[in-house]
């Protein structure tokens, strides 16, 4: 093997004993005489997804076999694809070390190696920034979840900015777009009252954030890329301290003067503002809207959020000055099988769709009825059963397609053919079944109603038809860009589930079935959130009044500030101060018991 690059320095006694495996022969050049052992190769994998997202190999690339050094053996960016030629050395040349037994390089990038230049010295904005974050926190938390949240995030937002432009960093297009996104986010908790729409818009949230501190790309970047401004925590905290003291002079005098101006400056406003607060009463109003409700019982609680919303600024703005190289993550390729060990077994799996599909394709034309007589099952129950079952199924299938495309043949634009149109024609078959899920779900809340679990559910198996579609499109024009999409595409679900209202979704088809059938969950309905009043509203007393009283009772105990009160429940308080509650304790039990036994 002419050209082979060795990564590392031979004893004299390795290299005697490798000296013998070279030798010439009549046609000419060296040739390896190594053992027979099948090498490792990325034969079986395709151009389009053997190329970056962005084209090429990012500078820093951890390569196989590399000992974990940025790069690679050869220059930085030699070649554009995964599994070039220089790689294809690099590779067998390792795997021939491992066959006679020398010490191996380092086995793959540890954490170490995902560490990229260390940061610049923090900057003056940034600190500030810092400092916003946290006196926010201490001021804005504690209270309850709404505006606050964004009011937080913005200073956090622009330290972290300012923290990478020191270091060299220039926003890219899909940086920019998880930063607005993680932003835009932030406004369910704002807009809507219920807490599983909030939970996840604010975990989505910070994910897009971290993947826009990262700049992630592959697979294992956006996968672990939400999960890398944690590693931040420590050391943004002591690159934080070092920039302070160095920004001071490392001298106690030029801190105590930063603390100084500080104090006095927080005492000025704290002295007039309180002046012209009670000089008129009208700008006293305005201040007491403005202000938090601080008291001295709150000193530790307040102290406490100070500290969170410093250190998790520090963290960010430290991940955007030397994020974490996730992409430098290598998957090693699964070896290709044959056609009919690869394409049989799919095959079969696409007959046994085909024929589920045609038999739901016969149910919806010929009817229920004739289905629900020979099973013997009411019409909920074979909604039901069947819809945990479809969704199950097509979870298992995003599997098996995952699976697939890593064992596929791709050697020649026959194998290539052959794995799009098996794969392809898997996906089409299990779209129906998506749409066959959905229906099921859809009978189901005709005949029971809709609840929070069920929305949540078909919205999760939308959600995966939809990355199912993403897979067939990238079958077309490259998987380059699938992680990043996939990823954009849950976040769009969870700010698109926020901004539907659950709740009052939930309330409107309920509303509306009783209005039909005369049968409703109050009990279930008295557990709505805010988002719910406007549909429920619309009932006639005294059902209204039953249903909303619980409702009423959460906003009477959760009268909070303007910041920590979204919009759903200052318009659920504008509804029930224009229409007040009737409280009559008999007459709603008497509803409840009418309700049970419809």
């Amino acid at each position: 093997m002419s050209g082979v690059r060795r990564t590392r320095h031979r004893s004299p006694t390795d290299t005697a004993t490798r000296a013998w495996a070279f030798r010439d022969r009549s046609g000419g050049g060296p040739v390896s005489d190594r053992p027979s052992k099948p090498q490792p190769t990325r034969e079986g994998q395709p151009a389009d997804e053997a190329e970056q997202a962005e084209g090429g190999v990012p500078p820093g690339r951890v390569e196989p076999g590399g000992g974990g050094k940025p790069g690679g053996r050869g220059a930085p960016g030699a070649t554009g694809k995964l599994g070039g030629e220089g790689e294809q050395e690099d590779a067998v040349a390792t795997h021939y070390d491992s066959d006679w037994g020398a010490p191996l390089p380092d086995g793959g990038p540890s954490f170490e190696h995902l560490r990229g230049e260390p940061p610049a010295r923090i900057r003056v904005a940034t600190l500030w920034s810092v400092l916003a974050t946290g006196v926010l926190s201490m001021l804005l938390l504690g209270d309850g979840v709404a505006l606050n949240l964004l009011i937080i995030a913005i200073p956090a937002a622009l330290g972290a900015f300012f923290a990478a432009q020191a270091a060299g960093r220039r926003p890219r297009p899909w940086t920019v777009a998880w930063a607005v996104g993680g932003l835009v986010l932030l406004l369910v908790p704002a807009l809507r009252d219920a807490d599983l729409p909030s939970f996840l818009a604010v975990v989505s949230a910070l994910a897009l954030g971290s993947l826009a501190l990262h700049g992630s790309r592959t697979w294992p970047g956006v996968l672990l890329g939400p999960f890398g401004v944690f590693t931040s925590l420590l050391t943004g905290l002591s690159w934080g301290w070092r920039g302070l003291r160095d920004r001071t002079g490392g001298s106690r005098g030029n801190l105590g003067s930063v603390v100084r101006v500080a104090v006095v400056t927080a005492g000025l406003l704290l002295v007039f503002g309180a002046l012209f607060a009670s000089a008129d009463a009208a700008f006293a109003d305005v201040l007491g809207d403005l202000m938090p409700d601080v008291s001295v019982a709150d000193g530790p609680w307040r102290l406490l959020l100070l500290a969170l919303g410093v250190v998790g600024a520090l963290a960010a703005a430290h991940t955007a000055a030397a994020p974490l190289h996730w992409d430098r993550i290598e998957v090693a390729p699964g070896r290709a099988r044959g056609r009919v060990e690869w394409a049989l077994p799919l095959i079969v799996l696409n007959v046994l769709f085909a024929a589920f599909n045609a038999v739901q394709l016969a149910v919806l034309f010929g009817g229920y009825d004739a289905v629900l007589k020979k099973t013997g099952l009411t019409y909920a129950a074979y909604a039901r059963r069947g819809f945990w079952q479809l969704l199950i199924a097509t979870l298992l299938t995003l599997l098996v397609i995952v699976f697939a495309l890593r064992w596929a043949p791709r050697g020649t634009p026959g194998d290539r053919g052959l794995v799009r149109g098996v794969l392809g024609t898997l996906c089409v078959l299990t779209l129906v079944v998506v749409a066959s899920a959905v229906r099921r779900m859809d009978m189901y809340v005709e005949a029971y109603g809709l609840t929070r679990l069920r929305i949540s559910v078909v919205a999760v198996e939308l959600w995966l038809g939809l990355v199912i579609l993403l897979i067939m499109a990238a079958g077309v024009w490259g998987a380059g860009r699938l992680p990043r999409v996939v990823a954009a595409s849950a976040a769009a679900g969870v700010l698109a589930f926020g901004l539907l209202s659950p709740d009052g979704l939930i309330a409107e088809r309920n509303v509306q079935r009783y209005e039909d059938t005369g049968k409703f969950d109050l009990e279930y309905a008295r557990g709505l959130s805010a988002d719910a009043v406007p549909a429920l509203d619309q009932l006639e007393e005294p059902l209204r009044s039953c249903v909303l009283q619980s409702i009423a009772e959460d906003l009477r105990d959760g009268d909070g500030p303007w910041y920590a009160t979204s919009w759903s429940q200052a318009r659920a308080r504008r509804i029930l101060d224009d229409r007040p509650l009737t409280d009559n304790w008999e007459t709603c039990n008497q509803i409840r018991q009418d309700l049970m036994y419809r």
